[in-house]
């Protein structure tokens, strides 16, 4: 099938025509009309910094089911033990920034450029991306990020500077989700570390039919800013 080229309108073609290695379209921008318009209909985003945006729709997708996250035991000690305090949404360009600083193994350099900074962090101003942040005292050691819309949270990255710091954070996430009615975090591209914190993959066409089922429900109510205890 041909690549679809964006134009200045925020739509999309249909995610089921994306290519085998899921990739949709390109180009158009990121405007908080057009990611919205992605995430509704389970595409995102991924290019590396300096060249043409890249629209993506992977299948299988990689999804967790908030009541399904695998904690280990010794994931559960240093939850128990409350080594890191878990807060919403009161860093969330720190969270962004170290998601992209944070070097990880096998990846060289990050796709997180500073017009994805800017462009969540204008979806944050507005209510829709959130951060889970871990914190040792008032250093920022780990965590997540990502949009929710409706009954669906789009995780986007994640970073650790210490032990489990990022999985405490997921963990809260998934808390967070049950209680707010979310049924669905998405996790995009299958990864071993995903997978053994209860990660699963499901057919595309799954994927997208609790997608735009859950994003036509209301944005879960309540406050993710305050801080909540591990």
């Amino acid at each position: 099938m041909p690549i679809y080229r964006l134009d200045r309108r925020p739509l999309f073609p249909p995610p089921e025509h994306a290519e085998p290695d899921g990739l949709l379209a390109v180009g158009g921008d990121l405007s908080v009309p057009r990611l919205l318009e992605a995430y509704r209909n389970g595409i995102f985003p991924w290019f590396e910094p300096g060249e043409e945006l890249l629209w993506w729709s992977p299948d299988p997708r990689l999804i967790l089911e908030p009541e399904q996250i695998q904690v280990s035991r010794s994931l559960r000690a240093t939850i128990r033990k409350g080594t890191y305090e878990v807060r919403f949404d009161t860093a969330f360009r720190r969270v962004i920034h170290a998601c992209a600083a944070t070097p990880r193994r096998h990846e060289d350099g990050t796709w997180i450029s500073n017009d994805i900074e800017l462009a969540y962090s204008a979806l944050h101003d507005l209510g829709f991306a959130h951060s889970v942040e871990s914190w040792s005292g008032d250093d920022l050691v780990g965590g997540l990020y990502g949009l929710c819309l409706g009954r669906a949270f789009f995780g986007e990255s994640m970073f650790s500077l210490r032990p489990d710091a990022s999985k405490v954070a997921l963990v809260a996430l998934g808390d967070a989700c049950r209680q707010r009615g979310v049924t669905l975090i998405d996790c995009q591209i299958t990864s071993a570390h995903l997978l053994s914190l209860g990660a699963r993959e499901i057919p595309r066409d799954e994927f997208l039919a609790r997608v735009r089922d859950a994003v036509k429900a209301p944005n879960p109510p309540g406050s993710w800013t305050k801080s909540e205890p591990s």
